[in-house]
């Protein structure tokens, strides 16, 4: 039976709320900050909009996945909400910004979604893995965006 990957993580940015989002949300610099993540094309021109779409290239636990995203959600500096368009299995990825004070976000990454096949019996393996790398990618994100 299918299981559930429901994975949130947060990191606190000492950057406005204004950079962090416009910077998390360009999705041309996934490879920067999103450790699985080895390329990005833009399927759609910019500027982002909801039904933008991206072709992302990935390897997550040793396999490469190749996917697209569908941009189905856009508040500028509050939200981004995108779903695969085509993929391995069907997985929604949210950020949230929230300004703590003038200089300071806090960013949730979201990403949901229900495997299939044998992805489906390692959901808990998948999540944790998950879980693990949303932690270094927001990490690595914050050290990028801090040092600037």
């Amino acid at each position: 039976m299918p299981r559930d990957v429901d994975v949130v993580t947060e990191t606190v940015i000492r950057r406005p709320v204004a950079e962090v989002a416009a910077y998390a949300s360009d999705p041309t610099h996934a490879p920067e900050w999103y450790v699985n993540i080895a390329s990005v094309e833009q399927e759609t021109p910019p500027p982002l909009a909801v039904g933008s779409r991206m072709a992302f290239v990935a390897t997550f636990l040793g396999r490469r996945l190749a996917y697209t995203y569908e941009i189905t959600e856009l508040v500028p500096g509050e939200r981004l909400v995108m779903r695969t368009a085509q993929g391995p299995f069907p997985m929604e990825t949210t950020y949230t910004w929230q300004a703590l004070d003038a200089g300071t976000t806090r960013m949730t990454l979201r990403n949901r979604g229900r495997p299939s096949g044998f992805a489906g019996i390692a959901a808990p393996v998948m999540a944790a893995a998950m879980r693990r790398a949303n932690h270094k990618d927001l990490a690595t994100l914050r050290t990028l965006l801090e040092q600037r």
